[in-house]
């Protein structure tokens, strides 16, 4: 995975062409390959492909030479990207704007950071060649009213600050301090 951070490279990411090219280059190809599989000229997946080149989303993994032309062999840098707010710093949501725990916009500005920061450490953790620690958890619960999502989220939040509590050492000098995001939202249907 590779977070986008530059303002550009999320633009060139996003056009429709260039996302599609991303997506067929996780397995390596040539513009020639290319053009057949998305119904375009050879000539304008090579500008598409040379646009992404420069902005670090594919690179070239093999020259070879076909008829009386050099073949380029390309492939994405990353079977998936995510475009980090930080690309947007004008505008980036913050959650300390309106600090309001049960505000879905502030849910929402927490997500932000926590793809914000947890995309700036895997990209350092890559460039250090080391491994990143982090750990989530994912689940559901149906609540059968609301009252009981109340008292739940009212429950967490007193286990988690008891924990919090338990584990927080400000006297470690060599210590790191960690971020805890505990998210609960209504959960979407997936597409069929």
């Amino acid at each position: 995975m590779a977070v986008i951070e530059d303002p550009a490279a999320a633009e060139v990411s996003l056009d429709p062409i260039r996302a599609r090219l991303l997506a067929e280059l996780s397995e390596p190809g040539s513009a020639t390959m290319l053009a057949a599989k998305v119904g375009l000229p050879r000539q304008k997946v090579n500008y598409h492909l040379k646009t992404l080149e420069a902005h670090g989303l594919v690179e070239m993994i093999e020259e070879r030479r076909k008829g009386n032309v050099n073949e380029r062999i390309m492939r994405a840098t990353a079977a998936s990207y995510v475009i980090s707010p930080t690309a947007l710093a004008s505008v980036e949501p913050d959650p300390a704007r309106s600090p309001d725990q049960l505000s879905a916009s502030w849910l929402l500005a927490v997500a932000a950071r926590l793809v914000r920061d947890v995309g700036a450490l895997i990209t350092g953790a890559a460039r250090a060649r080391k491994r990143l620690a982090t750990f989530a958890i994912d689940g559901e619960v149906r609540f059968a009213s609301a009252a009981d999502r109340a008292a739940f989220a009212q429950e967490l939040a007193q286990t988690v600050a008891a924990l919090v509590s338990k584990y927080h050492d400000e006297s470690a000098e060599q210590g790191r301090d960690h971020r805890i995001v505990v998210a609960v939202h209504p959960s979407m249907k997936e597409a069929p």
